[in-house]
């Protein structure tokens, strides 16, 4: 009661008093402040119920007010006081002793405002990163604590100080051995400022704000401005604490999502900081790559073993710290959906940090995901025997593919899928790296939910931008070219009559009534990556550009013989539907790849292996494998599956372009291109087209059907085979606007 009177009448005195110079004005705050702990004998009393607060408030307005009035990056004399007085150290001195009660938070919050209102750089002084650092530590102590609002706020504003003046950190990267040393020989020292805190008073003399002789010496010994990063960290990184990143860390694990949320953001800030020490730091000293890891695997673990793959799909993209709880009509939307968010949104942080990090600690917090999480939870599901199991998993991949972003994080994701080879792939090596021989495997499997969603999975990865995807995939199955004919003329005729006229393994397109009016030298007129293969002799004349990509257009459109279509009858369906898309795509890709090293033409057949034995790799053989099935397989797996040749047919490299549209080159013996994959399907489609009765109305109807122009009725016979033969001609249709798509770009780009 005593103690309430005497703050009312202090504050009458001082409303009536004559306004004091700015600095004696501070003085006489810190005074009322330090005179509080001689006279008080109620230390049990919390901390609002005593003027400090008030006084802590005067004196940051007296500091701000300070600053305001002289000119930029002048120091006053207030300042000057503070900082030659070590107030802050004995400010966080009685803020550990929390005396009275409820002073920690007071003083947090006041170290916040005060980095946060002070334009000119605090932290190279010594006297404040030393205090500031030592507050750090207090941090994150004690979890659901009534100071942690303070804490973060406090952090953060660290944090953002750290992030305006990066080379700051290294004051805040504190030697280990250090430590221990003052621990041991400073312990009485410590136990004397608990107890008695540097007040900046002698307690035997009447109340005045005086320097202990500790403090003389300190700063007679250091110009308030000399400390530099360097001077103060010039131990190893491999020996030191990082306890900003530790106390953020603490603080993750509050169960105020809040505070959580604040936590995340400080370590954002703090991991993007450029300086090689304080990387360092982050990825050997402190616990960030456990964190990650272990709560991606947590709540991975808290989904359901069983999840429909198109609520995976479909659930909305929520941005970390976003997230919103609903449980109850997230539980009614389908089971898992809070889960699956917890996940998706985690996973989100994960990626968005890796992304900011600094580059060295950014792969190294990415390679600790692959070997935490991916390894260890993630591939155990994806090789699993159990269909539903590996629908979920696969599903969940998918959904992962799509959302990482970072190039760190996606490089260690597709080294995971798919292993680091770049070397020529073998049919015997194929399974050297077991999960990508599984997944490739799962391409073709007996469910044909698992063939479409692992199909999706290769989908998405291919219009990733990473180069490696591609170039392990695909590209180094076709480096050498050794998919073209390597004979002379002479031993080809031999080697052709011996067979009866006939290759062995092979399609002859030449012989191949359909094309009989195409000459086999004819190539594409280009200087660029579409150029096909060269012709076998130069002395033969080239058609125009514009003549020759319309025959190569006319070839794949002309693929399905007349009495096998069924578009020209449905308004809407025509050929050139598919050029807009092919543009758009097309340019996407060409975006992509632009800084890719992709030779700009086909590799010369002289600089070839030739003779080397040609294997088209997994992936390729599984797609044709596929695609010489079209006429037996579900609709939907035949869509997926030209959806991801069509993807690989947009890229803009030489020899892709090669083996996958051009219709005319010399395949070697047991060799097949997508064309002449085709061609076999339209072979066995002719002979199979005849045993049909009323074929064609039949396909015009399950066309209507497919489109939703017709109401389902009743069942026709070979409904499979007909939509086999449907997707087959718009496959061909969208082969051909690639084609022209991909020459005139190329023609508009060449001098």
């Amino acid at each position: 009661m005593f103690s309430k009177f005497t703050s009312i009448l202090q504050h009458a005195v001082e409303a009536l008093a004559p306004s004091l110079p700015l600095q004696e004005d501070f003085v006489y705050h810190w005074k009322a402040i330090t005179h509080y702990y001689i006279e008080t004998s109620d230390d049990k009393a919390p901390v609002t119920d005593t003027n400090i607060p008030s006084h802590l408030e005067q004196m940051l307005d007296i500091l701000t007010q300070e600053e305001r009035e002289r000119e930029s990056g002048e120091t006053g004399p207030c300042m000057e006081y503070l900082l030659h007085h070590k107030i802050l150290e004995t400010l966080y001195t009685l803020g550990k002793a929390d005396c009275p009660p409820g002073m920690k938070q007071q003083v947090l919050s006041f170290y916040t405002k005060l980095l946060g209102r002070i334009r000119q750089p605090l932290l190279p002084h010594i006297n404040v990163h030393r205090p500031v650092q030592k507050l750090v530590r207090l941090c994150g102590e004690v979890l659901a604590a009534p100071t942690e609002n303070e804490e973060i706020q406090f952090l953060c504003t660290v944090c953002a100080k750290l992030k305006q003046d990066p080379y700051l950190v290294n004051f805040f990267l504190e030697n280990k051995n250090k430590k221990l040393d003052t621990a041991k020989g400073g312990g009485a020292d410590l136990v004397k400022d608990l107890s008695s805190p540097d007040t900046g008073q002698n307690q035997n003399q009447n109340p005045s704000l005086v320097t202990s002789a500790q403090e003389g010496a300190a700063s007679q010994a250091t110009s308030p401005w000399e400390a530099s990063p360097s001077s103060v960290h010039t131990t190893l990184p491999n020996n030191d604490n990082y306890n900003l990143v530790s106390s953020l860390l603490n603080l993750t694990k509050s169960p105020d999502g809040r505070i959580v949320v604040k936590a995340c953001e400080g370590l954002m800030l703090i991991v993007s900081l450029p300086e090689p020490a304080a990387a360092k730091c982050l990825t050997e000293n402190t616990e960030l790559s456990q964190l990650l890891t272990d709560r991606l695997a947590q709540f991975y673990r808290a989904l359901p073993q069983s999840m429909d793959p198109l609520d995976i799909e479909t659930v909305e993209s929520v941005n970390w710290g976003l997230d919103v709880y609903n449980l109850k009509e997230d539980a009614v939307a389908f089971v898992g959906k809070r889960a699956l968010i917890s996940f998706l949104s985690w996973l989100d942080y994960c990626d968005q940090l890796i992304k900011e990090a600094q580059k060295t600690a950014a792969t190294v917090l990415a390679r600790t995901v692959r070997e935490r999480f991916f390894v260890t939870v993630m591939e155990p599901q994806l090789m699993q025997t159990s269909e539903v199991g590996i629908l979920t998993s696969t599903a969940l991949l998918n959904r992962i593919i799509r959302q990482v972003t970072s190039e760190a994080l996606l490089q260690e994701t597709i080294y995971f899928l798919l292993g680091e080879g770049t070397g020529p792939e073998t049919l015997a090596g194929i399974t050297q790296h077991p999960l990508r021989h599984r997944l490739i495997e799962h391409c073709d499997h007996l469910s044909d939910e698992i063939s479409i969603m692992t199909l999706r999975l290769f989908e998405h990865l291919l219009q990733k931008p990473c180069q490696h995807i591609l170039q392990n995939l695909v590209l180094r199955c076709l480096e050498e070219r050794n998919y073209m004919e390597n004979k002379q003329p002479e031993e080809r005729e031999e080697r052709e009559h011996m067979e009866n006229g006939q290759p062995h393994d092979a399609v002859d397109l030449e012989e191949d009534p359909l094309f009989s009016d195409l000459s086999p030298d004819n190539r594409l007129s280009s200087p660029d990556w579409l150029s096909c293969s060269p012709p076998p002799s130069t002395e033969h004349a080239k058609p125009d550009g514009k003549t020759e990509v319309h025959k190569i257009v006319n070839s794949f459109l002309c693929l399905v013989p007349d009495e096998a279509k069924s578009s020209n009858q449905v308004e809407g369906t025509g050929y050139d539907t598919y050029l807009r898309d092919a543009h758009r795509q097309f340019r996407d890709y060409c975006g992509v790849c632009q800084k890719w090293d992709w030779r700009s033409s086909p590799k010369p057949f002289e600089k070839c292996n030739l003779d080397s034995p040609f294997f088209e790799g997994h992936f390729l053989k599984v797609l044709f494998d596929r695609m010489g099935r079209i006429l037996d397989q579900p609709y939907d797996v035949n869509l997926q599956v030209t959806s991801v040749l069509s993807k690989l047919s947009l890229l803009p490299h030489a020899h892709l372009h090669e083996f996958l549209l051009d219709p005319y080159i010399n395949l070697a013996p047991g060799c097949r291109s997508l064309f002449s994959v085709i061609v076999r399907v339209v072979g066995d489609l002719m002979l199979r087209t005849h045993r049909i009765p009323e074929f064609t109305p039949k396909l015009l109807l399950v066309r209507k059907r497919l489109l939703g122009l017709e109401p389902e009725g009743m069942s026709v016979d070979h409904v499979t085979l007909l939509e086999g033969v449907i997707v087959l001609e718009e496959f061909c249709k969208e082969l051909a606007a690639i084609a022209f798509v991909k020459f005139h770009a190329s023609a508009s780009t060449s001098p």
